[in-house]
């Protein structure tokens, strides 16, 4: 089980740890404080959710390099949470409280190992994705506007906005981009290129006028939200609080298989989900909006030298610190700056290696790759990973049931007794064309049922049929009740059945649906040759 256990804190990377956590935390407050407004509780809940689960997700969760905090997703559906109990926030907090339960739930059921099953293009197009966002929606700001809502009004007002750019902010903007594209390797190991970036920008920024910085933001200590629940209105708290749940689940473990690839390493997807609950329910505890791993600050974390859980939990504290009062010198910082290095990491966040090899790639993979990029960019990313995962289900399905398909051999005459031992190919003889052998090999599904029942249709003119199971190690349902109907079928034409070598598993399967019934009328022989003579005797017999 994954249970709840404190991750160990090293000083093996404490300095990397320290940069990635300050950048992630530079980047994630103007984030967090606008998902906050955005979720209706406020920005200071925004910046408390970020502090709670960022600090307790890092501290008990699965992936070691994961930022944690609000997340665009989330809060479109804590909004609608908040906006709902607007007259009672507590009913709304108690919501968030619920969702980390489940989370918490969701780890110890290990439910999240399977989303480790996500194909390479899904992830491939919701990494592009994620990257060509974060370059649309920060040509604005780079050119000292302000930050468009989503990527279609971003690609709306940006032909008109470039022709009266603010100057100042975007050479700016081009500066900090520049800092973090050109710094040489060997400077980034003493001091990351977005610090620089960051510092130097905001230096210059003192002397220039009509520059957009960060502003005023929000401080002091939240106040403890104590659980209310309405029985009025319990399923609505309880399916808004699954759907938080499921959603945020998704969008950290997503972000772990990001951080997975680009640091080369492997989480526990369990934990993680542990982690996450335990974020969100000090998070609603707190007052605060509910989170996720947040894949850019994640990104940034790594890009800046973050690798352990060292660097979630500095990332918080200094979040911490802005709220208890060092809130006026993030507000020098200048939206442009922070702009130029959003770029830098939705440029690396590309996937360069799948689309440098696009032409070689199989087709199916390519158009995979391609549906969930145009939906992770225009709709959004959950309905982008849920569509990538059916499509990709879709034509494993297909490419199975092929291989399943070729696998089913229709004995008649010598001219299929390939498959046959010599023994049984002299004794296969003897039947004189009045028996068939429906041969069957490897794990039999849904996909092959209609093409099982296609070859056994096209078997009419014999006397016994032999159905040969002692190369199908498993059947799923579809598959064992078009076995069943196979045999009744046969029995039906007044045909003999012979089934060879029906494995445990497969009994199993068809006692639970209750198939076994059908499959008594056959006659049962642990080995081919056994029930190739039993039918030589039933020919004889007739």
């Amino acid at each position: 089980m994954p249970g709840i256990r404190v991750n160990r804190l090293t000083t093996e990377n404490f300095r990397g740890d320290i940069f990635g956590g300050a950048t992630a935390a530079v980047i994630a407050l103007p984030l967090a404080l606008a998902f906050g407004v955005a979720s209706g509780a406020g920005p200071i809940a925004g910046l408390y959710g970020a502090i709670c689960v960022g600090m307790f997700a890092a501290l008990f969760g699965g992936t070691n390099s994961q930022i944690s905090g609000p997340t665009g997703p989330m809060t479109i559906v804590a909004a609608t949470v908040f906006t709902q109990f607007a007259g009672n926030p507590a009913m709304a907090f108690t919501v968030v409280m619920m969702s980390g339960v489940f989370q918490i739930m969701f780890g110890y059921l290990r439910i999240g190992r399977y989303i480790n099953l996500m194909p390479y293009p899904v992830i491939s197009g919701f990494m592009t994705g994620i990257g060509c966002i974060l370059i649309i929606l920060q040509l604005e700001p780079l050119i000292g506007h302000a930050s468009p809502s989503n990527v279609v009004n971003a690609l709306t007002v940006l032909p008109s906005d470039i022709g009266t750019p603010n100057w100042h902010a975007a050479g700016l903007g081009i500066l900090s981009l520049v800092v973090c594209v050109a710094v040489p390797k060997r400077v980034t190991r003493i001091f990351p290129a977005p610090l620089l970036a960051i510092i130097s920008c905001t230096v210059i920024a003192l002397f220039l006028t009509n520059v957009p910085l960060l502003g005023p933001v929000p401080a002091g200590l939240p106040v403890i939200q104590i659980p209310q629940f309405d029985y009025a209105q319990l399923s609505y708290m309880l399916v808004s609080a699954v759907v938080l749940a499921a959603l945020g689940s998704i969008d950290s473990l997503l972000t772990s298989l990001v951080a997975d690839n680009m640091s080369r390493t492997f989480h526990d997807s369990d934990k993680e989900l542990v982690g996450q609950g335990v974020g969100n329910l000090v998070a609603g505890l707190a007052g605060g909006i509910p989170g996720a791993g947040a894949t850019v600050r994640t990104l940034a974390n790594l890009k800046a030298g973050g690798r352990t859980p060292v660097s979630g939990v500095f990332h918080a504290l200094v979040l911490l610190l802005i709220a208890l009062g060092l809130g006026p010198v993030v507000t020098l910082i200048p939206h442009a700056a922070l702009a130029g290095i959003l770029l830098k990491v939705g440029i690396d966040v590309i996937d360069w290696r799948f689309i440098k090899r696009w032409h070689r790639a199989p087709r199916t993979d390519l158009i995979l790759m391609l549906v969930v990029l145009v939906l992770t960019v225009f709709v959004d990313v959950i309905t982008a990973v849920g569509v990538g995962v059916v499509m990709a289900s879709l034509v494993f399905v297909k490419e199975m049931a092929d291989v399943q398909v070729q696998s089913i051999r229709t004995i008649m005459d010598d001219a299929g007794a390939d498959l046959l031992a010599p023994d049984e190919t002299d004794a296969f003889r003897q039947c004189n064309g009045r028996a068939a052998i429906l041969h069957l090999s490897g794990a039999m599904s849904f996909g092959a049922a209609n093409e099982m029942m296609r070859r056994i249709v096209s078997v009419k003119d014999v006397d016994v049929l032999i159905i040969d199971l002692a190369d199908v190690p498993s059947v799923d349902g579809s598959a064992a009740l078009t076995l069943e109907e196979i045999i009744q079928r046969a029995v039906d034409s007044d045909q003999e059945v012979f089934v060879v070598g029906m494995q445990f598993s497969v009994v199993r399967v068809l006692s639970r649906l209750g198939a076994l019934d059908g499959v008594r009328d056959a006659t049962r022989f642990s080995t081919r040759i056994e029930a190739i003579q039993a039918a030589i005797q039933s020919l004889s017999d007739r």
